[in-house]
């Protein structure tokens, strides 16, 4: 019944903490694009793929004591950190889920920044285009986070060998 939540709280016992709405929402996405199995639909919004899915998710995990989300202030906004709870935890244990490479892409993906990671998925996001047409996007779209020409090259590469390692 709740095995697409389940999957979610595999990615929070993996990352162990995840800190960000938005660098939860692009490493769901990211994972989604290199073909593990996360469902949630995903529309362009304002920071890049957004899934309206994955919130309702995410908020229902919390609802049940599954997952600890916690509100702090940063100077003029406010960060979420979300983390397994032990509920969670005992939940989980009783889903036999073996999802493979996702520890290391996991892992990979929650060490980045969410800059970056907006970058990564919006590539993704158009990945039918050409790369030129992609850049273009990139230089439109997200023309107010000024990414550079060398920024969305390491995006291009980091995206090949996260390619490799789900591969492996």
């Amino acid at each position: 019944m709740l095995k697409e939540h389940a999957k979610l709280m595999k990615v929070f016992a993996i990352s162990e903490e995840i800190i960000g709405r938005k660098k939860l929402q692009k490493i769901i996405y990211i994972a989604k694009k290199l073909n593990f199995p996360f469902y949630e639909k995903y529309n362009f919004h304002f920071y890049g793929p957004y899934s309206e899915e994955l919130t309702l998710r995410i908020e229902e995990l919390c609802n049940l004591g599954f997952i600890d989300e916690v509100r702090e202030k940063k100077g003029g906004y406010y960060q979420y950190k979300y983390t397994l709870t032990k509920a969670g935890e005992e939940f989980l244990s009783h889903y036999d889920m073996s999802i493979p490479h996702l520890q290391d892409c996991m892992m990979d993906l929650n060490a980045q920044s969410a800059r970056f990671l907006e970058l990564v998925s919006t590539i993704l996001y158009f990945e039918e285009l050409t790369k030129e047409e992609i850049i273009e996007k990139v230089f439109t779209l997200k023309s107010k986070q000024r990414y550079t020409e060398g920024e969305i090259e390491e995006a291009f590469q980091y995206i090949e060998s996260l390619r490799k390692k789900v591969v492996q």
